[in-house]
């Protein structure tokens, strides 16, 4: 079979594994015979040429649903939907630049596959980080189905991409020993065996938190959300159905609202109409031209407000981790010129939203609400942040109507992670996602994923407090033992 039909094909199997499926703990497997492809190969260039096939195929079907993103939003141009084979073939190439440096340093074939699945952490921490930032696939969250996810409150959920990566390194050095030397070697597979051991007996040890209880109010609604930016659908329209839905909710309950469910035509001020207290997503930015559009125009933004019983704004977070070439075009000094001979004939103008540096917990009636907004979900520092400054509870109000299938999905099970990361329960308002409570353990308690109608849940999310040696330390446990694989892969002998 061609390299590049094999690597394709690798690739398809990992993402395979990927979530929501059920049977992503068998990540390792697929990961092995990358790992044992890439380390195969005759030359450094053959090298860099399965990794990237390998990286195509893997980000091209972990993340299909970006091309159809792009087909709603601009449908009288399809060709654009083709726009995120681009993204594809970037983080492909990124795959074989690691293959060929790992190719060329080191002496073995053993050693290539250990550098190479350290390496794979690394350039996992990379894509957390700069304006192009975009983590979506992460080994770490394919442990979800086991109690092995619960070391993530020790080093995140790149400690659990770690696991993965050493799983298939050593399946992987196994075979190479057995084809290459005719031994059985022990110490790739009993090394293996004592991490998922000590893994799964932390997990086991793991118990739900005890604290007061927060009666909330979160709910799912169903709006087109291309027709709201695009002003086809009223957002006054959003305000009405979930001003209802706020109605004769429990005695103490907050209501939490979805993303950008407020909209304010200048800065964000007092709402006497809103049903307080509560948390809702608010937004000011313009995503298609309109005849008011000036360079003159007030600051663009995207925030979490929190309200008392009055309608006044007690605490405000705007969004930290802006959604590039959605929210953010990077490099605006470089590439200005180009983004606008690109947006300007299909009638977009680029948002002018700043990032928030550092996000702070919303404060209302004494109890502190680590309210973070879509996309900042999908970066633990986010809510690590939050926690640690007191945040007794994570709200996320999102809006998933931007994207279908996986993409949805995917994006619930992250933020099950960052609860697992912080100690903390999860709730979240959604319009056309997964709405409902999560517990400090990850697992869902209460949730609405589906249908064509509003639903409310009335959710008891628990306060907590403390801080995991994940938000004490961060991701460094982690990237100290990625590196230390690389290192062990540089100093295999040359036979092995």
């Amino acid at each position: 079979m061609p390299n590049p039909v094999t690597g394709l094909l690798l690739g398809l199997l990992l993402a395979a594994c990927g979530l929501p499926l059920p049977w992503s703990a068998a990540a390792f497997l697929p990961l092995a015979l990358i790992l044992l492809f890439i380390a195969s190969a005759p030359r450094p260039r053959q090298a860099f040429g399965r990794g990237f096939w390998v990286g195509l195929g893997y980000f091209g079907l972990h993340l299909w649903w970006l091309g159809a993103f792009l087909l709603n939003l601009v449908p009288d141009f399809p060709p654009l939907a083709a726009a995120s084979l681009l993204l594809f073939a970037l983080e492909g190439a990124f795959l074989a630049s690691a293959a060929f440096v790992a190719f060329r340093i080191t002496r073995s074939h053993t050693g290539r596959i250990w550098t190479m699945a350290g390496a794979w952490v690394l350039l996992e921490w990379l894509r957390f980080l700069g304006p192009l930032a975009f983590p979506w696939p992460t080994l770490g969250y394919t442990l979800l189905p086991t109690l092995a996810i619960q070391i993530a409150d020790l080093g995140g959920v790149l400690l659990c991409s770690v696991l993965v990566s050493l799983t298939a390194a050593s399946f992987a050095h196994a075979w190479i020993e057995i084809q290459q030397n005719g031994k059985h070697p022990l110490c790739p597979i009993l090394l293996t065996a004592v991490a998922w051991v000590a893994a799964l007996g932390y997990g086991l040890t793991r118990s739900p938190g005890n604290g007061p209880e927060q009666p909330m109010r979160v709910m799912r609604v169903t709006f087109d959300a291309f027709g709201r930016a695009n002003g086809s659908v009223p957002v006054e329209q959003q305000f009405q159905v979930a001003w209802e839905a706020s109605q004769n909710r429990p005695p103490g309950s907050v209501v939490v609202w979805s993303e950008t469910a407020l909209s304010y035509p200048g800065r964000p001020g007092p709402r006497p109409d809103f049903p307080g207290p509560g948390i809702s997503g608010a937004g000011r930015y313009t995503l298609y031209l309109s005849p008011t559009a000036t360079a003159d125009d007030l600051q663009d933004y995207n925030t979490a407000l929190s309200f008392d019983a009055t309608g006044q704004i007690t605490s405000r977070n705007d969004k930290t981790k802006l959604v590039p070439f959605g929210e953010e075009f990077p490099f605006q000094a470089i590439f200005g010129p180009v983004y606008r001979l690109i947006l300007t004939p299909l009638g977009f103008v680029a948002p002018n939203l700043i990032p928030n540096p550092r996000p702070i917990p919303l404060i209302l009636n004494g109890v502190q609400y680590g309210a973070y907004i879509c996309y900042d979900s999908v970066f633990p520092r986010v809510a690590r942040a939050l926690a640690a400054q007191g945040a007794q509870v994570l709200v996320n109000p999102s809006n998933d109507g931007w994207y279908k299938g996986w993409g949805v999905q995917q994006h619930f099970q992250m933020g099950r992670v960052r609860a697992i990361e912080t100690r903390r329960w999860l709730v979240r308002s959604v319009n056309n996602g997964v709405a409902g409570a999560v517990n400090d353990l990850g697992q869902p308690i209460q949730i609405a994923q589906s249908g064509n109608q509003l639903q409310t849940l009335d959710v008891r999310p628990k306060l907590l407090n403390g801080t995991t040696l994940y938000v004490r330390l961060g991701d460094w446990p982690a990237l100290a033992l990625a590196l230390a694989m690389i290192v062990f892969g540089l100093t295999r002998p040359p036979q092995d």
